[in-house]
């Protein structure tokens, strides 16, 4: 008879499908520590082609992209863009799940992108624990200054998110979304 081998999920594992997990693990913290490292580089870089740095960080970019410094994020490896990406500057993508930004999107300077998220029980949410809920933004997608998307949230094809909109939900395909909770104030 074959016993069988039941794998236990690193902390990473759980991170990336979105259980709760240990930001605290030390595969973890080495990966943080190395993204960090990178972000020095490419935030006081002065070289045009900075480009460069965030490509050998991101998950995936298109040929054509530029990011204003400040830039932050948990990992960078998480994050997905397409091509004729512009993020402006002071951009946050907390990428501790996968984060897909379609073609011709732009960001205006203070976007934040969370997926990072805690549990609302407390004796669960003081014990360090944390989980993540993937972002999708879709093609075309204009996210105004200081707007926030949340963890879990997907947006649509030719979207405009108001500035200081505060994301909660999925939205729709062809709107533009504004407020806190944002909600559609347009059809396009």
């Amino acid at each position: 008879m074959k016993e069988k081998i039941i794998h236990q999920k690193t902390e990473k594992e759980k991170m990336l499908s979105g259980e709760l997990y240990c930001a605290l693990d030390s595969e973890l913290v080495k990966e943080h520590e190395k993204a960090q490292s990178i972000l020095r580089k490419f935030n006081n870089s002065s070289d045009i082609n900075r480009s460069e740095i965030l490509k050998s960080l991101f998950g995936k970019t298109g040929e054509n992209f530029c990011v204003k410094p400040t830039f932050r994020c948990d990992y960078g490896y998480n994050i997905y863009v397409g091509e004729n990406f512009f993020a402006n500057y002071d951009c946050i993508i907390l990428d501790v799940c996968k984060v897909t930004i379609g073609d011709n999107c732009m960001m205006a300077p203070r976007v934040c992108i969370y997926t990072a998220t805690h549990p609302l029980d407390v004796e669960l949410r003081i014990s360090g624990l944390e989980y993540g809920k993937p972002v999708t933004i879709g093609n075309n997608v204009w996210l105004g200054g200081n707007s926030v998307i949340a963890p879990g949230v997907t947006i649509g094809d030719n979207v405009v998110v108001a500035a200081g909109a505060v994301v909660v939900k999925d939205v729709l395909d062809n709107v533009v979304v504004g407020g806190n909770p944002a909600k559609i104030i347009k059809y396009l």
